[in-house]
Protein backbone atom coordinates (compact mmCIF):
# COMPACT_ATOMS: atom_id res chain seq x y z
CA UNK A 1 0.00 0.00 0.00
CA UNK A 2 1.33 3.64 -0.42
CA UNK A 3 0.81 6.03 2.12
CA UNK A 4 -2.01 7.95 0.20
CA UNK A 5 -3.94 5.34 0.82
CA UNK A 6 -4.00 5.47 4.49
CA UNK A 7 -5.33 9.34 3.97
CA UNK A 8 -9.00 9.24 4.52
CA UNK A 9 -10.95 12.18 2.37
CA UNK A 10 -13.99 13.34 4.37
CA UNK A 11 -16.55 15.68 2.82
CA UNK A 12 -17.68 18.77 3.73
CA UNK A 13 -15.87 18.98 6.85
CA UNK A 14 -15.47 21.49 8.62
CA UNK A 15 -18.17 23.35 6.65
CA UNK A 16 -19.49 21.83 3.02
CA UNK A 17 -17.42 22.09 -0.17
CA UNK A 18 -14.60 21.05 1.81
CA UNK A 19 -12.67 17.61 1.44
CA UNK A 20 -11.03 17.35 4.43
CA UNK A 21 -7.46 15.19 4.48
CA UNK A 22 -7.56 13.16 7.37
CA UNK A 23 -4.11 11.75 8.02
CA UNK A 24 -5.63 10.06 11.58
CA UNK A 25 -6.38 7.38 9.03
CA UNK A 26 -1.78 7.02 8.85
CA UNK A 27 -2.35 6.98 12.62
CA UNK A 28 -4.95 4.21 12.90
CA UNK A 29 -2.48 1.73 11.00
CA UNK A 30 0.86 0.43 12.25
CA UNK A 31 1.25 -0.42 8.79
CA UNK A 32 0.62 3.15 7.56
CA UNK A 33 2.13 4.77 10.15
CA UNK A 34 5.51 2.99 9.84
CA UNK A 35 5.55 3.37 6.06
CA UNK A 36 4.95 6.99 6.46
CA UNK A 37 7.76 7.07 8.80
CA UNK A 38 9.92 4.98 6.80
CA UNK A 39 9.27 7.52 3.76
CA UNK A 40 9.74 10.46 5.96
CA UNK A 41 13.31 8.96 6.80
CA UNK A 42 14.06 8.64 3.40
CA UNK A 43 13.31 12.02 2.54
CA UNK A 44 16.78 13.24 5.00
CA UNK A 45 18.84 10.30 4.04
CA UNK A 46 21.83 12.55 2.40
CA UNK A 47 20.94 15.08 5.26
CA UNK A 48 23.27 15.69 8.68
CA UNK A 49 20.12 16.33 10.89
CA UNK A 50 21.06 17.15 14.47
CA UNK A 51 17.55 17.70 15.75
CA UNK A 52 13.80 17.27 14.99
CA UNK A 53 11.27 19.63 15.85
CA UNK A 54 7.82 20.08 15.71
CA UNK A 55 4.81 22.45 16.62
CA UNK A 56 1.95 20.61 18.61
CA UNK A 57 -0.38 18.56 18.44
CA UNK A 58 0.16 16.05 15.57
CA UNK A 59 3.72 17.30 14.12
CA UNK A 60 4.53 15.84 18.35
CA UNK A 61 3.40 12.67 16.83
CA UNK A 62 5.33 12.13 13.26
CA UNK A 63 8.15 14.72 14.68
CA UNK A 64 9.09 12.84 18.17
CA UNK A 65 8.83 9.12 16.21
CA UNK A 66 10.99 10.76 13.26
CA UNK A 67 13.52 11.89 16.24
CA UNK A 68 13.90 8.17 17.90
CA UNK A 69 14.60 6.64 13.96
CA UNK A 70 17.41 9.59 13.19
CA UNK A 71 18.79 9.29 16.71
CA UNK A 72 18.49 13.06 17.30
CA UNK A 73 16.52 14.86 20.14
CA UNK A 74 13.38 16.42 19.74
CA UNK A 75 12.43 20.00 20.17
CA UNK A 76 9.01 20.83 20.48
CA UNK A 77 6.79 24.10 19.48
CA UNK A 78 4.16 24.49 21.68
CA UNK A 79 0.86 27.02 22.28
CA UNK A 80 1.31 29.72 24.89
CA UNK A 81 1.61 28.48 28.49
CA UNK A 82 2.90 25.09 27.73
CA UNK A 83 6.82 25.47 28.18
CA UNK A 84 8.09 25.74 31.70
CA UNK A 85 11.71 27.23 30.97
CA UNK A 86 12.77 30.33 29.61
CA UNK A 87 11.34 30.29 26.26
CA UNK A 88 11.41 32.80 22.74
CA UNK A 89 7.80 33.51 20.63
CA UNK A 90 7.02 34.37 17.07
CA UNK A 91 3.68 35.26 16.25
CA UNK A 92 2.22 34.59 12.44
CA UNK A 93 -1.42 35.37 10.95
CA UNK A 94 -3.56 32.84 10.02
CA UNK A 95 -6.76 33.11 7.97
CA UNK A 96 -8.72 35.44 10.35
CA UNK A 97 -6.22 36.80 13.17
CA UNK A 98 -2.75 35.14 14.12
CA UNK A 99 -1.57 33.15 16.99
CA UNK A 100 1.92 32.59 18.51
CA UNK A 101 4.01 29.70 18.93
CA UNK A 102 7.01 29.30 21.79
CA UNK A 103 10.43 27.39 21.96
CA UNK A 104 12.71 27.02 25.03
CA UNK A 105 15.20 29.37 24.34
CA UNK A 106 17.92 26.98 25.29
CA UNK A 107 16.72 24.15 22.64
CA UNK A 108 18.63 25.15 19.73
CA UNK A 109 22.99 25.76 19.96
CA UNK A 110 23.92 27.57 17.19
CA UNK A 111 25.35 25.40 13.85
CA UNK A 112 22.72 22.59 14.65
CA UNK A 113 20.90 21.37 11.62
CA UNK A 114 17.21 20.78 12.02
CA UNK A 115 14.31 19.34 10.59
CA UNK A 116 10.62 20.54 10.58
CA UNK A 117 7.80 17.89 10.66
CA UNK A 118 4.27 18.78 10.73
CA UNK A 119 1.25 16.65 9.80
CA UNK A 120 -0.05 18.62 7.02
CA UNK A 121 1.53 21.81 5.07
CA UNK A 122 -1.18 23.91 3.79
CA UNK A 123 -0.41 27.77 3.95
CA UNK A 124 3.45 27.50 5.34
CA UNK A 125 2.69 29.59 8.40
CA UNK A 126 2.95 27.56 11.17
CA UNK A 127 6.60 26.40 9.22
CA UNK A 128 7.25 29.43 8.61
CA UNK A 129 6.87 30.36 12.24
CA UNK A 130 8.90 27.48 13.40
CA UNK A 131 11.77 28.12 11.37
CA UNK A 132 12.21 31.43 12.43
CA UNK A 133 12.45 30.37 15.83
CA UNK A 134 14.97 27.64 15.24
CA UNK A 135 16.66 30.68 12.42
CA UNK A 136 16.78 32.74 15.51
CA UNK A 137 18.08 30.27 18.50
CA UNK A 138 21.26 30.06 15.49
CA UNK A 139 20.03 26.85 14.21
CA UNK A 140 19.97 25.79 10.34
CA UNK A 141 16.67 24.31 8.95
CA UNK A 142 17.64 21.63 6.64
CA UNK A 143 14.60 20.14 5.59
CA UNK A 144 11.09 20.33 6.49
CA UNK A 145 8.49 17.08 6.09
CA UNK A 146 5.20 16.79 5.97
CA UNK A 147 3.24 13.19 5.42
CA UNK A 148 0.44 15.69 3.70
CA UNK A 149 0.49 18.75 0.91
CA UNK A 150 -2.05 20.40 -0.08
CA UNK A 151 -0.58 22.67 -3.02
CA UNK A 152 -3.41 24.91 -3.73
CA UNK A 153 -2.67 27.03 -0.72
CA UNK A 154 0.59 27.86 -2.67
CA UNK A 155 2.98 27.53 0.28
CA UNK A 156 6.35 26.38 -1.56
CA UNK A 157 6.03 29.62 -3.80
CA UNK A 158 5.21 31.04 -0.93
CA UNK A 159 6.47 31.47 2.73
CA UNK A 160 8.55 28.32 2.19
CA UNK A 161 10.02 29.53 -0.84
CA UNK A 162 13.77 29.46 0.40
CA UNK A 163 13.75 25.91 2.09
CA UNK A 164 13.59 22.56 1.30
CA UNK A 165 10.43 20.65 1.76
CA UNK A 166 9.75 17.54 1.15
CA UNK A 167 5.86 16.17 1.53
CA UNK A 168 4.60 12.28 0.92
CA UNK A 169 1.32 13.28 -0.67
CA UNK A 170 1.01 16.39 -2.55
CA UNK A 171 -3.03 16.52 -3.34
CA UNK A 172 -3.97 19.58 -6.07
CA UNK A 173 -6.13 22.38 -4.81
CA UNK A 174 -7.24 23.44 -1.36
Amino acid sequence: MKVEDYILEIPDYPKPGVLFRDVTGILDSSEGFRLTLSLMEASLEDLKVDLVAAPEARGFIFGSALADRLGTAFVPIRKPGKLPRETIKETYSLEYGETTIYMHSDAIKPGQRVVIVDDLLATGGTAAASARLVERLGGIVVKMVFPIELEGFGARGGLLENYSVASLVRYPGK
